[in-house]
């Protein structure tokens, strides 16, 4: 598994077993949702400076986004897809 792999499995793992979204991650990291987006499928390379508010913004070490993906972990359960309903 490559870094840009791992980042991304390590950072949907991290950031779905908080319960938080993308969205959310975005706001709190101070960077547009299609980055966490393109960080999670591997398509986007982020900058050091990126992972840090990432890990700040998820209250964990910049480590824990780029340590090694234990053999036989599972995949990020996935998130409730689709918008919120609006509030009456």
């Amino acid at each position: 598994m490559n870094a840009r792999t791992r980042i991304a499995w390590n950072l949907r793992q991290i950031r779905s077993s908080q319960g938080i979204t993308q969205e959310n991650l975005a706001v709190d990291a101070n960077v547009d949702r299609t980055a966490i987006s393109g960080i999670e499928t591997g398509d986007y390379n982020p900058t050091i400076d990126l992972l840090e508010r990432l890990a700040e913004a998820l209250s964990v070490d910049i480590v824990d986004l780029v340590s090694k993906v234990p053999e036989g972990a599972e995949a990020p359960r996935p998130m409730r897809a689709g918008r919120k309903p609006k509030r009456s």
